[in-house]
């Protein structure tokens, strides 16, 4: 047996895995040594616009009285928002140098559909010189009308809601992650505002049925993807002075910050994620082990990963998935709740057939439940061994998957749920007479993104 190692932001271990296991890991993207030194230059010298700090004089000079939002992720991302790698107190910064008060920026939470942040987990989340400002933080409501005004009409043929404040803001400034994203290609740059700050009815548009079903709805895909293409369209009607998006690499340090035109820079931060991200594949195995990384907060983001595995395993494989979940919820949402239980009912394949069908009403939150789909399409839903501690185990009576802790009862660890996981698939595939399995371990969970090779 030989030593795996996984990195779930929150938490590390080790469990061992048969000698001849493939394992597969993201590229070694080069760290950035002096962080902020690198965070203030590229702020001064940012991809295809001004400077900020130029930026910000030239909206003053033209109207004195001008205010500013600045876009961030919510804790399902791990941006780095605060510490020596921190981008938003820099940012801060140098608007207030540039001649912009405190009193009149305003720091949006892009929430899109999920809860709003309390305040316990923004203090923990951003740098307290933040707070000491007194600079106004607040949730983005997808659901409160009050909040939301009309940008117009895009290609898809709906009508586009937005944030309020962001759309009436006279400085436009949006932060996030640039890392591979399971039906946009990439996160980061527009997707800071479609769907991070658009409303509920607008988020069906880009989450709807046929959409996700498109092929190229799919990770590290940019050219023809119906939800990148859309989510850009939108956020240029909004309109973005400037992003300042930052990659990781899989111990969540930072590798780059991309700050400038909302298309260039974000372009830039896709080609360097595409680099590293990409694990070339040329073959499908009998049992696919891996994890939810940070982003896995909740069975709902646990889907990510969820698709990772869908393009490597054999049909009627295993799959062995760690999940340590810290949202409140460890489930997800009731819509969501509503619509995994409903892809349990159904079956993947009638299930994917009914929401593609031009008569079924758009629920949100479907979009989650059918990337699981995308596995379930693959091997049966007893063939996901879900390793987890935070789902009341009487949720496994309706969600897709075999909890892990009846296959492990002595289990009393994460680290032990998943070895005695990996041990059940091994013991189940050899009763079922094969007896050299091939054996894939992605290392990187979600991040880490398999490319057959002959394409």
């Amino acid at each position: 047996m030989r030593r795996v190692h996984f990195n779930l932001g929150r938490s590390r271990f080790s469990i061992k895995v048969p000698e001849h296991s493939d394992l597969f890991e993201m590229g070694k993207a080069v760290l950035i040594e002096h962080p902020e030194q690198e965070i203030n230059k590229a702020l001064s010298r940012p991809i295809g616009s001004p400077p900020l700090s130029d930026l910000i004089r030239t909206k003053l000079k033209d109207n004195p009285r001008a205010a500013a939002v600045v876009v961030i992720s919510d804790s399902t991302r791990p941006v780095p928002y605060k510490g020596k790698q921190g981008i938003l107190f820099p940012i801060i910064h140098q608007m207030r140098e540039a001649g912009l008060p405190s009193s009149r920026i305003k720091i949006l939470v892009a929430t899109g559909t999920h809860r709003p942040m309390s305040e316990q987990e923004l203090r923990k989340f951003l740098d307290p010189r933040i707070f000491e400002l007194g600079i106004d933080i607040v949730n983005h409501d997808c659901r409160n009308k009050d909040q939301l005004m009309s940008v117009g009409k895009t290609d898809l043929g709906g009508e586009i809601l937005l944030n309020r404040s962001y759309v009436q803001s006279d400085i436009k400034i949006c932060t996030g992650l640039v890392e591979s994203h399971f039906m946009a290609g990439v996160s980061g740059g527009r997707k800071s505002i479609c769907p991070g700050i658009i409303s509920e009815d607008s988020t069906y548009l880009l989450h709807s049925g046929p959409i996700l079903s498109s092929p190229l709805a799919r990770d590290l895909v940019l050219r023809g993807n119906p939800v990148h293409e859309e989510a850009l369209r939108v956020a240029q009607m909004a309109g973005c002075d400037m992003i300042v998006n930052v990659t990781l690499d899989s111990s969540y340090r930072l590798t780059g910050i991309f700050a400038g035109d909302l298309e260039q820079a974000h372009l830039k931060a896709f080609e360097s994620v595409k680099e590293y991200a990409s694990i070339p594949i040329d073959k499908k195995y009998d049992i696919v082990i891996t994890h939810t990384g940070y982003v896995g907060v909740n069975h709902y983001q646990a889907a990510k990963a969820a698709v990772v595995c869908s393009s490597i395993i054999k049909d009627s494989g295993l799959c062995v998935l760690a999940s340590q979940h810290t949202d409140t919820d460890p489930v997800g949402g009731a819509l969501y709740k509503k619509m995994i239980r409903h892809l349990r009912e159904k079956g993947a394949q009638q299930f994917v057939k009914q929401i593609t069908d031009p008569l079924w009403t758009f629920v949100p939150e479907q979009w989650e439940a059918q990337m699981w789909a995308r596995l379930f399409e693959k091997i049966p839903f007893d063939h996901l061994l879900y390793c987890t501690q935070e789902i009341p185990k009487s949720d496994f009576s309706w969600l897709p998957g075999r909890d892990a802790r009846i296959l492990a009862p002595e289990a009393r660890s994460l680290k032990q749920l998943t070895q005695q996981s990996v041990f059940w698939a091994l013991n189940n595939l050899q009763s079922r007479g094969i007896q050299n399995p091939e054996i894939a371990v992605l290392l990187d969970g979600p991040y880490g993104i398999p490319i057959n090779k002959n394409q």
